[in-house]
């Protein structure tokens, strides 16, 4: 029995270009990164990871990244649905603007942020009559994450939301359940995978923000400031190795958002049959 002709080159030779251009570009300069790390000593690394101001900015980064991904989960679903299953006036105009925060570089959204949100911003003067303080505070800095992260979600469960069918909702409703039964029960549990799949990628993306960020936060050590920004003074003081121990943080932890993501994404494709 002959095996099936393929357009590409054999298994070996495709494998050996596709091992060799990510250990090109992914591989080694990641590898440099830890061994820069490791280049200061043991000591340095444990007192850079222990160090209260490194502590506090990690615990800054992660919460309010945390708290992004929850906000982009409830809205970006919303979005989803409402792009995929109706049709309105302006629909195509709003699903381009969906991708602004992939398209707009990170800088001008800060600073576009910032002049919103600012004291004296068109928002952010209304929030200071109720106490409430957006702009440098980490307020700001979740606003900011949130921005740069809604594509993901909405673009991960967009194309499930087009395969889900609405036979099986139709059933639920023949048999009597009302829109609550059905959404909980039905829409829902199907979506699921999927969104967190879209939290887990805008988690990942709102980790490694600076440019969005660094305008709108302020930048005070250990109130708003974030792990990117300290990154890029322990560079100014010359301390590669300290930055560069913050950065293999920050690397494990985006490698194990992603595979997670995989893993949902997975789990997705089982639970719907692709």
């Amino acid at each position: 029995m002959s095996r099936p002709r393929h357009v590409l080159p054999g298994f070996r030779l495709s494998l050996g270009f596709t091992v060799t251009y990510l250990s090109l570009l992914v591989l080694f300069p990641l590898s440099m990164l830890a061994w820069k790390a490791a280049s200061g000593g043991w000591p340095h690394v444990i007192e850079t990871l222990t160090h209260e101001r490194v502590i506090a900015s990690l615990k800054l980064s992660f919460g309010t990244a945390f708290v992004a991904a929850l906000v982009n989960g409830v809205f970006g679903l919303l979005t989803a649905w409402a792009l995929e299953r109706y049709a309105f006036p302006g629909r195509r105009l709003l699903d381009a603007m969906v991708d602004l925060p992939f398209a707009l570089p990170t800088a001008v959204a800060g600073i576009a942020l910032v002049t919103l949100y600012a004291p004296n911003g068109w928002i952010g003067s209304s929030l200071a009559q109720h106490d409430i303080k957006a702009a440098y505070a980490p307020l700001g800095i979740t606003i900011a994450l949130t921005f740069v992260g809604f594509p993901f979600v909405v673009r991960t469960l967009q194309p499930v939301i087009a395969d889900l069918s609405m036979d099986v909702e139709e059933a639920a409703a023949c048999l009597g359940a009302n829109r609550w039964q059905t959404l909980t029960r039905v829409v829902f549990p199907a979506l699921l995978p999927s969104t967190l799949a879209g939290m887990t990628l805008a988690f990942g993306r709102a980790v490694g923000e600076y440019g969005s960020v660094v305008f709108i936060s302020g930048n005070l050590p250990f109130k708003t400031e974030i792990a990117p920004l300290l990154i890029t003074m322990r560079l100014e003081e010359y301390d590669y190795a300290g930055a560069a121990t913050i950065g293999v943080v920050m690397l494990a932890a985006s490698f194990a958002i992603l595979l997670i993501s995989n893993l949902l994404t997975n789990w997705s494709r089982s639970r719907t049959g692709r």
